[in-house]
């Protein structure tokens, strides 16, 4: 694991610059360089420091539980056809089809967003019709586009962005609004 490949993208996803992060964690900018680049290790303490500037725990940032998908393209579809009664299913996020679901339709406009949410028991998806959205879980940050859909457990701070604007079909389970 390159812990300084990790503060660096934590520290974009935070939208912050080196300067800004060394400004916070009253350590300089070089330091910050040169951790980020795996020139030197920060000692604990201030590898503690660092994380809380970047709003996360010792814990969170080395937790190696694998990444799940939140975003689905078109060829992760599952798709049944039934030439006898000509018809076509996708399964746009796979194994979807055993939740329980209530669809609303969302529009956001340009640099809008939904107010976060706090960490609840339930899950939601989505399928974009139209733009691109980012969707913000915890401390990480994913896309999703026109014709991609998103899938995710509600147990963390979430909550979805577009900059362009962008017509989704959200679904949440149970509802939470």
């Amino acid at each position: 694991m390159s812990i300084g490949g990790k503060l660096k993208e934590l520290r974009i996803l935070k939208g912050l610059t080196q300067e800004e992060l060394a400004d916070r964690a009253e350590l300089s900018k070089g330091f910050i360089s040169q951790v980020e680049r795996d020139l030197t290790s920060p000692s604990i303490a201030t590898l503690m420091d660092i994380l809380q500037c970047l709003g996360t725990t010792i814990g969170e940032f080395f937790n190696e539980a694998p990444e799940e998908q939140i975003v689905f393209e078109k060829n992760d579809y599952f798709i049944k056809e039934d030439p006898e009664l000509k018809n076509e299913i996708q399964w746009i996020i796979p194994n979807a089809q055993k939740n329980t679901m209530e669809p609303i339709r969302l529009t956001l406009g340009v640099g809008g967003s939904t107010y976060p949410d706090s960490p609840h028991e339930g899950e939601e998806f989505g399928y974009v019709l139209s733009g691109s959205i980012l969707i913000h879980l915890g401390n990480r940050t994913y896309k999703a586009k026109k014709g991609e859909s998103f899938y995710y457990t509600s147990d963390k701070t979430h909550y979805l962005e577009s900059r362009s604007g962008a017509t989704i079909l959200w679904v949440s389970s149970p509802p939470s609004f």
